[in-house]
């Protein structure tokens, strides 16, 4: 899986446009954490780099203002391990433990 990494706030204004011309995905993780461990690497086993969604991959424990942020711009709640799906700067899905699914995502668009 291609992860682009995301590390700053400033990241966040070029993903919503980005979003606009394909689907984006935020991948919030604790590093600490097993269960958040284990969603990941489900995550990863379960996708496909041509699927048209452009992943980003937040380290909660190094940036956890950004998952903040994140969670105020989209009008979700902080989870972690969370997914969501950014289209057209909309939260189309959000998802959270091992409720995360690439399928549903991609039924989703």
């Amino acid at each position: 899986m291609n992860w682009n990494k995301l590390t700053s706030l400033d990241q966040l204004a070029f993903i919503m446009e980005e979003s606009e011309a394909q689907p984006v995905l935020l991948f919030k993780h604790s590093t600490r954490c097993s269960i958040s461990s284990a969603a990941l690497a489900r995550l990863e086993r379960s996708w496909k780099d041509d699927n048209g969604i452009k992943p980003y991959y937040l380290d909660l424990l190094a940036y956890r203002p950004i998952s903040t942020e994140i969670a105020q711009t989209f009008g979700v709640e902080h989870q972690s391990p969370q997914a969501l799906l950014i289209r057209n700067d909309k939260c189309i899905y959000t998802e959270s433990h091992m409720g995360i699914d690439v399928s549903e995502m991609l039924r989703m668009l």
